[in-house]
Parts: C-alpha cells; structure tokens; sequence
C-alpha cells in the first residue's frame, strides 16, 4: 500500500513531527511504501491563485506534483496542531489546491438524486491525528469538536473515504512518558486502521 503523510507544523522536533515518524516508521516496517509531505519543510505555497480555479489551467510544476503524491496514494495520514479549532492555514491551502475538482473528485448524483462529490482517487483510507493543549471535555462542552466533523464529514467523508481521527492531548501539559505512550498508541492505530 502507498501511504501519504501529511504532516503540518511549522517546528522541527514538535510532537506532530515525532508523530509523523513514528507513524511513517511502522508503516514502512510493515512493508508498505511512505511518502512524507512536511508542507512547512517544504515551502509548500498555500495561496490559491485566480488562475487555478479555471478546471483547464497550466498548473504550476510544485501544485501538480502534490496533486500526484495524492493520486498515488492508497491511503493518507493527516498531522497537524488544532489552531483555533481549525487545521494550521498552509493545510487548508494544502486541501484548496491539491482536491481540485475533475483531479481529485468530480461532482454526480446519488441514487435519490441529489448531488454529491464523487471520488476521483485511488485513496481507500485516512487516518487523521491532530494535537491540542485543550482538554477534550473542554472541547466538547465548548465547541463540539469541529475538528472531527470538519475530517470526517467536510473533507474524506465527503469523497467517501471512511476516515479515523485521534486527537493527542493536552500536550502542552504532558510528560515525556506519556507522549511516548502516545506515540504507541498512534503506531497501533495506524496498524490497524491502513495495514
């Protein structure tokens, strides 16, 4: 299986980035073939240019080939901070630019008839992990945790990509045991979840 990890923070050595390693680590072990797409390492362009949103466009060299990277994969793992209740910026340009509509997912009609996004790619799972200093009781009570809804219903769900998500937290308060127990933890889940 080809896997995408994404991955998007902006500090070399945060949790996110022992996340994405460890995941990448045990997937690998497993046999299956790892790409690793750091967009802040990178100097991933998040701006959606006017251009672009013409479906016939010359597509600059670095977009087309993140939209490739997708394309290949069989399976992608998101990582990112919770920011505001939202996904870092440069990951939502990362989302705008590469599921482009007619690449990424073409719009049809389910059978009632009502419109609906149709998948375009070869991606079967997503496995999404994200980090947060909020306790999740907090979250809950205060936002209901948008974050979920937004990777489950908003962006995999609504291509059809049956999609987990596990949030980390709060890391801003926890120990070096725990984030290793977390880091575990993560590896079990994307074992499970991709293998």
């Amino acid at each position: 299986m080809r896997v995408l990890i994404v991955l998007a923070h902006p500090r070399l050595g945060s949790f996110n980035h022992a996340i994405a390693a460890a995941v990448g680590a045990a997937l690998a072990a497993e046999g299956h073939a790892v790409d690793t797409c750091d967009l802040y390492a990178e100097g991933f362009d998040p701006l959606f240019a006017a251009d672009e949103l013409n479906r016939d466009c010359e597509l600059p060299p670095r977009l087309a080939a993140e939209i490739d990277r997708l394309k290949a994969a069989d399976a992608v793992v998101i990582v990112h901070p919770n920011w505001w209740s939202q996904a870092p910026a440069i990951l939502k340009g990362w989302l705008d630019r590469v599921l482009r509509v007619g690449v990424a997912y073409r719009f049809g009609a389910n059978e009632k008839g009502e419109g609906v996004m149709v998948s375009l790619l070869n991606t079967q799972k997503a496995l999404v992990f994200t980090t947060s200093n909020t306790p999740q009781a907090a979250e809950q009570a205060l936002y209901g945790d948008p974050l979920d809804t937004y990777w489950k219903r908003c962006v995999w769900g609504a291509l059809g990509i049956p999609t987990q998500r596990r949030n980390f937290e709060p890391v801003i308060l926890s120990t070096p045991d725990q984030r290793a127990t977390w880091l575990t933890e993560a590896t079990q889940l994307a074992r499970e979840t991709l293998c």
